[in-house]
């Protein structure tokens, strides 16, 4: 079932929520801030729906003028597509480690808590948010996709979406939430953290900290000095073509990626730097093969780290969390030595990877100020003359700096990352479609399919 909850205007940001009724399954942001990093054990659920006042900027003229009471608001409901199986009749439950990638009944807490789960930096929001504002009434979206025309209502039917987020400018059409999460939940992302370090790699860039991105990683990592990934440009680890080995099959437990999650976000002792060192076996030059590696990622993390000589998540909050205006802490997962694994687990809000999204559809600037560099973004998510073997040709057109880019007439691209995660920016427009999931539906790539024919409708009909 679902429900709406009404919305009142009083002039203030669409930023800090005022519950009518606690949350007690995630304790305020602001109340954890004296922890630098989460050891907690995952508290007990007492989830339901609750009802939630939001308080937020002026309405647009149209809104203000229709004279009716905006019903616009999140609209959330405790069930989903199976949500049986993902645990609803357990209070969709708390685990721990690893258990949510063998029962399906933990993946619903675990991605929405996955800061309590394993250790986790956290990343803080500032005083004041940046204004969203809220559009009176949602817009009715049908798509067509294999032959059948779908309301967004049957999309989230059909999909294990956690939430759901359109917004256009500075203003949010659509803000939907499915298994009992909230917004105050903060969602994983997992490889939709990759575009996060490639951002903050090209700020400091723009700032001197890293000099090319024609330098190879071990100028800034001297760790890395003699290795294989020591010697690749971070040019070539933005663009996912290194050269060296690294298997990236996540149904396989024997796959890299498992190797490196055990090194990493599961606590394994060598941490980060050790952890890339294994991977030390060369295929091609660097620069002449798109392959993606989570290894790659996280050489940019190291590369950050060591270039700033600041911790990534303390870089993250000045140069992206504080001028975003984010509107709650966020956090990002590191490894025993506690260096952030760059490759995944940035966790945060749904309305802050809006924001997040409206910064880029802006080219860099937001809330007045500019974030990242404009010319970083143009380079991030187009494909130089020279770069063609990132043109890719099949549901993603291509290849960014740790961006997808997504096809069409003009530029668009894609944060992504595993199990449904997706922030969809169109600059032209300024449209972004956010979506947090918990697992496929099916066949994950008819999935995307679906998601980018629901994506060209938000285009056609809201532009």
């Amino acid at each position: 079932m679902s429900f709406h909850v009404p919305v009142k205007s009083n002039g203030r940001a669409l930023g800090r929520v005022h519950r009518a009724m606690p949350v007690t399954d995630q304790e305020s942001g602001r109340n954890r801030r004296h922890r630098a990093m989460s050891l907690a054990t995952p508290p007990v659920l007492a989830i339901a729906c609750v009802a939630v006042a939001l308080s937020f900027a002026p309405r647009p003229a149209a809104a203000q003028a229709s004279g009716v009471p905006s019903e616009a608001g999140p609209r959330y409901r405790a069930d989903g597509k199976n949500a049986d199986t993902y645990g609803r009749n357990e209070r969709y439950p708390a685990c721990t480690g690893m258990a949510y990638v063998r029962e399906d009944r933990c993946l619903v807490w675990a991605l929405s808590h996955f800061d309590t789960v394993f250790p986790a930096r956290l990343i803080a929001a500032p005083k004041t948010p940046s204004v969203l504002t809220r559009a009176a009434s949602e817009p009715n979206i049908r798509y067509r996709f294999a032959g059948q025309t779908s309301t967004l209502d049957q999309y989230l039917e059909r999909h294990p979406v956690t939430g759901f987020l359109v917004a256009k400018g500075d203003t949010i059409l659509v803000e939907r939430y499915q298994y009992a999460r909230t917004d105050r939940h903060r969602l994983t992302s997992f490889s939709m953290a990759k575009t996060i370090i490639a951002l903050l790699i090209g700020i400091a860039q723009k700032e001197g900290a890293i000099r090319s991105i024609d330098d190879l990683a071990e100028i800034y990592v001297p760790g890395l000095k003699d290795t294989e990934y020591g010697r690749t440009p971070i040019k070539a680890l933005l663009q996912m073509s290194s050269g060296v080995v690294f298997s990236e099959v996540y149904s396989d437990t024997a796959s890299d990626i498992w190797t490196l999650s055990r090194l990493t976000i599961q606590q394994g002792p060598e941490g980060s730097l050790q952890a890339v060192k294994r991977f030390n076996r060369r295929y091609a030059d660097p620069g002449e093969y798109f392959h993606y590696a989570s290894a790659e990622s996280l050489v940019l993390g190291l590369v950050l780290a060591g270039a700033t000589a600041r911790k990534v998540s303390d870089y993250a909050r000045e140069k992206l969390w504080e001028p975003l205006g984010a509107e709650a802490d966020a956090s990002w997962g590191v490894d025993a030595t506690g260096q952030e694994v760059t490759y995944a687990f940035f966790n945060a809000v749904l309305r802050d990877w809006a924001r997040l999204g409206l910064m880029l559809a802006h080219d860099g600037t937001w809330n007045g100020k500019r974030i990242v560099p404009r010319e970083w973004l143009l380079a991030s998510t187009s494909i130089a003359p020279e770069d063609s073997h990132l043109k890719l040709g099949w549901i993603w057109s291509g290849y960014g700096y740790q961006i997808w880019l997504v096809p069409g007439g003009n530029r668009m691209f894609a944060l992504r990352g595993l199990r449904g995660q997706y922030v969809l920016v169109d600059p032209e427009t300024k449209l972004v479609l956010v979506q947090t999931a918990v697992d496929y539906a099916g066949n994950p790539m008819v999935d995307q399919q679906e998601l980018l024919a629901l994506w060209a409708a938000v285009l056609s009909e809201l532009r």
